[in-house]
């Protein structure tokens, strides 16, 4: 393994267990994220001449720790304070005792630690994607439907916060998990959206991250396992990602879900998720994950798009649209009149939110909307929507996949 390689793994493997015994340990969130970050690019900067060491992940917490040190003298901490941080520092690379949350997982726990409820949902749950899931502010800022510079403004907000009103930074009791949960699966479901579909970058996909907001979610259904929500997002995410295989081309093209191979969608994948969706349902307390769940259902149990009951799925984003509303679900909502009934009913619901600000930079606002002009055989309007999609879009996949369609509906135009 390269010393890249090793630097790389070693941050995905202990970024989130340094920043939080650093932010636990000071109480200083900006300070733990920096001493993190310098102890990472030390390693990047003396691994090649000492090699590897055989702990990297006690490398980092000791180097990070000893920042931490020469920050806190520097700014002329009490010298009692300075010992106190660190002896406890020392001993942040063994493992901490099970705590009285029964939270097993390392990471799992830390997210019900940042996810505390004296701080507003949206800054709790940006918070953590920075802290623990690594997501970068424009990132989180894109899944928020925010610009990045106010997302920069709430982190900022956010830690001034915790430091201000002095929040302990600490596990919480079993008793509390249940306050903390809508953060936590808040953080999980954003986390595997920009797994499911990458904000930035040259692939659509991020495995990586589909794939740890699932486990995480498995091991918090085994916590949790009479929260019909935690059911729900679980079932969502394993009916989204069952498709994986199939939504994207050899070449690297986007493949729309009418064009999707159902055959490569995995099966079993999607038996689990709809029988999570079940017992979520029979719990009897219907949430918006499971109203997702059930939408996604209708998708992966379809022989075809022509077999979809788009009928259906339109009632249930106008339910989700009344529990959780947001111009994202509306958007979604319009796809699927268009498919119930036709583009000229969904265009008319895509137009109102043409009209609004909430959509505006969401570059899937005027993708829709082109999509639908070229089925009216609008061809022209349809170019230029397209173009507007195209000018928005961050992904290459999706960019790959505009530029395809302007050059489709030009061909029809002309």
């Amino acid at each position: 393994m390269s010393v890249e390689s090793a630097v790389a793994a070693t941050f995905r493997a202990e970024w989130a267990r340094v920043v939080a015994t650093l932010i636990r340990t000071t109480g200083d969130w900006n300070l733990a994220e920096e001493c993190a970050q310098e102890a990472f690019a030390q390693a990047l900067a003396r691994w090649p001449q000492d090699g590897v060491p055989a702990r990297p992940g006690a490398w980092i917490v000791t180097t990070a720790r000893n920042r931490a040190i020469d920050r806190l003298r520097r700014r002329k901490v009490e010298a009692v304070k300075l010992q106190q941080i660190a002896v406890d520092l020392r001993h942040a690379e063994e493992r901490l005792p099970a705590e009285p949350s029964g939270i097993g997982d390392d990471r799992l726990r830390l997210m019900f630690t940042c996810c505390h409820p004296a701080l507003p949902l949206v800054s709790r749950v940006a918070l953590t994607l920075r802290t623990l899931a690594g997501l970068t502010t424009a990132e989180i800022a894109r899944a928020c439907l925010v610009s990045e510079q106010t997302m920069a403004k709430r982190l900022v907000r956010g830690k001034e916060k915790i430091r201000h009103s002095r929040i302990p930074y600490q596990v919480p009791g079993a008793e509390l998990l249940p306050q903390r949960l809508p953060g936590v699966l808040a953080v999980l479901y954003l986390l595997f959206n920009e797994g499911y579909a990458a904000s930035t970058g040259a692939d659509l996909l991020r495995p990586d991250l589909c794939g740890e907001a699932i486990r995480l979610a498995r091991l918090l259904a085994r916590l949790m396992p009479d929260q019909p929500e935690v059911l729900g997002l679980n079932a969502l995410m394993l009916l989204h990602h069952a498709r994986r295989d199939a939504r994207v081309s050899e070449n690297g093209e986007l493949v729309p879900l009418a064009d999707q191979d159902r055959a490569r969608w995995r099966r079993a994948e999607i038996d689990e998720g709809v029988a999570l969706l079940e017992s979520a349902l029979d719990l009897g307390e219907v949430g918006h994950y499971q109203l997702q769940a059930t939408i996604a259902a209708c998708h992966a149990t379809a022989d075809s798009e022509a077999d979809t009951d788009w009928a259906a799925i339109a009632h249930l984003y106008g339910r989700l649209a009344g529990l959780a509303p947001s111009p994202v679900v509306e958007l979604n909502r319009a796809v699927a009149v268009a498919m119930a009934e036709g583009p000229a009913a969904g265009l008319a619901l895509v137009d109102e939110l043409s009209n609004g600000r909430e959509l505006n930079g969401y570059h899937l606002l005027p993708a829709v909307r082109a999509d639908l002009l070229r089925r009216l055989n609008r061809w022209e309007e349809a170019a230029q929507a397209y173009r507007s999609a195209l000018d928005l879009a961050t992904s290459d996949t999706e960019r790959k996949y505009l530029a395809r369609r302007i050059a489709e509906v030009g061909a029809c135009a002309g």
